[in-house]
């Protein structure tokens, strides 16, 4: 069980979750509520699914600004 507990938590760390969602998992297995851990796995999947759009859009940023100063500015 302790096993289980600490992949669980490494996992969540592996994935960027913070500490307060660490010790918010860990309540939930300890209390033995394995429906509200899911969803909140779920919850957590969901911030991160919302930080790598944000990235995504940065990215396209950047790429935006790439070509239009390749359009502006001839290389040399």
């Amino acid at each position: 069980m302790k096993e289980q507990l600490e992949t669980i938590l490494t996992n969540l760390s592996d994935a960027g979750c913070t500490d307060g969602e660490l010790q918010k998992a860990e309540q939930l297995y300890e209390a033995g509520d394995t429906g509200a851990l899911i969803r909140y796995f779920r919850k957590c999947r969901c911030s991160r699914m919302e930080e790598l759009h944000e990235s995504q859009r940065r990215v396209d940023r950047l790429d935006y600004l790439i070509r239009l100063t390749e359009k502006a500015i001839p290389q040399q």
